[in-house]
């Protein structure tokens, strides 16, 4: 019953929220930013010690230059996925372009599934978006997380469903693609793989950003079983408000190393985080086993 009251706690704030337009979030929005980045002092220290080690040289000016576009970004990502809650497809339409989603269809026409990599770049919950721009593809998924919450994670579920796509627990994501290649189901299946991994379970390490950096090439894994075609999504962020999602097929440099589309995914990834870096999530703790190692 309080998971109940919870769930209809957090949708009518949320929801109210939602009906305000757009300029008037992004007006809030500045505020917000205002707020985690001069007032709580969001996860600062994590933030600037992460740009300095993947920057290395970089100046405190510019640092506090990708810091400013971080905050910002963070409080915008906040607001525009609680509008999903109430966005009509002529505002997605106007805001949201999407290039290379025949090559998507192209594959869903050959009979293989789509898989999909990208990071916590831009507004990562305006991605499903992308489905509105295929025609061949008959299921859109993702894999996601479980909040601790439940009743936030049931408000998350709304959220996501948005423009009709699934999403997949991390610990099912096998059994339902599977499942559906031999229904015959075309899928395009999206996988955030820029968190990081359990040292426990990811025996895969490369550098990047800098970094030795521990990687899970689950979707690539899963993958090869149907003989997938495998895609990064490339964002950018035109202007405030406006994203535009690019696929680009996933050409792995060497095909002998080990989990060569997962790697080849991380360099791009990489090439779009140094174009802007302050879109990417940068008070996430993605190293943190590198200073465990460091300490033992």
């Amino acid at each position: 019953m309080r998971e109940k009251l919870r769930y209809r706690l957090y949708y009518g704030i949320f929801r109210t929220i939602a009906l305000l337009p757009t300029p008037v979030l992004q007006w809030i929005g500045s505020g917000l930013r205002w707020l985690f980045e001069d007032v709580l002092k969001y996860r600062r220290k994590i933030i600037r010690d992460n740009l300095r080690n993947s920057f290395p040289g970089i100046t405190e000016g510019e640092i506090r230059e990708i810091e400013h576009d971080f905050y910002e970004q963070l409080a915008d990502n906040f607001l525009e996925t609680i509008k999903l809650l109430d966005i009509s497809d002529a505002e997605v339409d106007r805001r949201i372009e999407v290039v290379g989603a025949e090559l998507v269809d192209a594959a869903a026409e050959e009979g293989r599934p789509s898989i999909i990599y990208l990071g916590h770049y831009g507004n990562w919950e305006f991605v499903p978006s992308v489905v509105r721009k295929l025609t061949k593809v008959d299921i859109s998924a993702q894999v996601y997380k479980r909040q601790h919450d439940r009743a936030f994670d049931r408000l998350m579920l709304k959220v996501r469903s948005r423009f009709g796509s699934v999403s997949v627990p991390q610990a099912s994501i096998f059994r339902q693609m599977v499942r559906w290649y031999r229904d015959g189901k075309t899928v395009m299946c999206g996988f955030i793989a820029d968190h990081r991994s359990n040292q426990h379970v990811s025996h895969h390490e490369m550098t990047f950003l800098n970094q030795p950096t521990q990687f899970n090439p689950g979707g690539e894994e899963i993958g090869k079983r149907m003989n997938a075609a495998y895609f990064y999504l490339d964002v950018e962020k035109p202007r405030r408000g406006h994203y535009r999602f690019t696929f680009k097929p996933i050409v792995p440099a060497d095909m002998e190393e080990d989990s060569p589309y997962t790697r080849q995914y991380m360099r791009m990834l990489e090439e779009t985080i140094r174009r802007r870096p302050g879109l990417w999530l940068w008070s996430h703790r993605r190293w943190k086993w590198n200073k465990l190692k460091v300490e033992s």
